[in-house]
């Protein structure tokens, strides 16, 4: 009979180990696997209304616990310093709501006009709808964290951009689906009959409870019991409980969508078209947003700070200007808000604006459900990279601040130097002097 050695040495175990090792580090991954292909198989345990109504014990409970662990782990005094960053909020808002819609809007627009009729027009309708969406909920917070960004600005901007987008998202609808759009246009549903007071009120009692309430039991928490929390979250491994919340959440997404026939009423090739859509359109937004948050120029005309040389002018605009030349953390806090699109709400906004019961709402929410899939897949590849560069920026900073050490040091040990040198120069010219007076007095007593 082999020993246990003998085993470990052999090729079968060896192989094993090697891909129970790749299974245990891509963990996140084979769990969505089984999730959609039990979405599939049992579409009505997990979706909207089914079995265990995971409107509220996913898209409640799950993204709640995603915020308390948030509350749990950030500093009160980060959060208000991160929430009154305007310029942030200014750039991830123009990002989600305008830059991102105008572009899926204007390349739409060019598919639908060359008139391909593999792709169904309600399907483009579905692209538009989705890039007018806000940020989603939870994954931005979770990715962020994951890449060591500034996840406490990822949250501000997630819960102003879902509060806004109550509002946007509708105006924005409402301005894309005119002219030869104009059959998307929810107005002209007859099941959209939500008004926006209805919509609003929704996505607040959504927000309210699963982020806002969450986050301030947290806070509260880590404020009267700090020791206690960070043993806590350092003890039990909570930061990992985020990601399978998020996969929770994805589950509840892909049960609904099998479950309302949207990949049936849709053809091959446009499913093919939209998941490559999908992934292309991601990695392109988050290189631009990465652009739009270290404009070059900024950093090239505001290099240095202004001094007392400076023009007025100058130095207000450093004061205005340099601030949206963010730091690496804030970077990547924008460049996962501004690509992403929310399923948890969205599904809620669209099926208010479309009506629950529209024959093409499957269709509408397929580029929707498959876009929030493929951008945590992306970002989860991402996050690796990002995290990478992020502790090169602080390498290099620890470079150039030892660099500036050194030099300060070589300069005070150079005026040492001088010093030193000029004390002996004095000291050489006394004892001359001295030498001098003793001649002097010599000379004197001789005569």
């Amino acid at each position: 009979m082999p020993t246990w050695e003998q085993i470990k040495e052999s090729k079968p175990y060896k192989v094993a180990n090697a891909v129970l090792s790749f299974a245990i580090a891509q963990w996140f991954f084979v769990v969505l696997a089984v999730f959609i292909a039990l979405a599939h198989s049992f579409p009505n345990f997990a979706k909207q209304g089914g079995l265990i109504k995971a409107q509220y014990t996913i898209g409640y409970g799950a993204v709640a616990v995603i915020f308390l662990i948030s509350g749990l782990s950030m500093s009160t005094k980060d959060l208000m310093k991160n929430a009154a960053n305007w310029r942030a909020h200014f750039t991830v808002l123009s990002t989600s709501f305008l830059i991102t819609s105008s572009i899926i809007y204007g390349l739409a627009s060019a598919v639908r006009a060359a008139h391909d009729g593999n792709i169904d027009d309600w399907l483009l309708v579905g692209l538009i709808v989705t890039h007018a969406c806000p940020t989603t909920v939870s994954s931005n917070v979770v990715m962020t964290k994951q890449a060591h960004g500034n996840d406490i600005l990822t949250l501000c901007e997630v819960f102003i951009g879902n509060v806004l987008g109550a509002f946007i998202t509708p105006a924005l609808l409402q301005l894309y689906m005119t002219g030869g759009w104009d059959f998307g246009n929810p107005s002209h549903q007859p099941s959209g009959d939500s008004t926006i007071t209805q919509l609003y009120a929704q996505t607040m009692k959504q927000l309210g409870l699963s982020v806002f309430i969450p986050l301030f039991v947290g806070q509260v928490i880590q404020n009267v019991f700090p020791k206690q929390t960070k043993w806590t979250l350092t003890t039990f491994k909570l930061s990992k409980v985020g990601s399978f919340m998020l996969l929770l959440i994805m589950f509840q997404s892909f049960s609904t969508a099998f479950a309302q026939h949207a990949f049936e009423e849709v053809s091959h090739a446009s499913i093919i078209f939209i998941v490559f859509f999908n992934v292309g359109i991601y990695l392109f937004f988050t290189v631009l947003t990465y652009f739009y948050a270290r404009p070059y120029f900024i950093k090239k005309y505001y290099r240095e700070e202004p001094n007392e040389n400076s023009t007025k002018l100058y130095r207000y605009g450093y004061k205005f200007f340099r601030p949206f030349y963010y730091n690496r953390r804030d970077t990547v806090a924008l460049m996962l808000c501004g690509p992403a699109k929310t399923a948890a709400l969205g599904v809620s906004l669209v099926s208010s604006q479309y009506g629950s019961d529209n024959p093409k709402l499957g269709i509408i929410l397929v580029p929707l459900v498959l876009y929030q899939s493929e951008q945590v897949i992306s970002a989860q590849v991402l996050v690796n990279f990002m995290r990478k560069w992020i502790y090169a920026g602080d390498a290099k900073h620890a470079d150039e601040e030892n660099l500036i050490q050194n030099e300060a040091g070589e300069a005070h040990d150079e005026t040492d130097q001088e010093s030193n040198t000029e004390n002996v120069i004095r000291s050489t010219m006394s004892i001359s002097d001295d030498s001098q007076d003793h001649k002097r007095s010599s000379h004197i007593a001789t005569v």
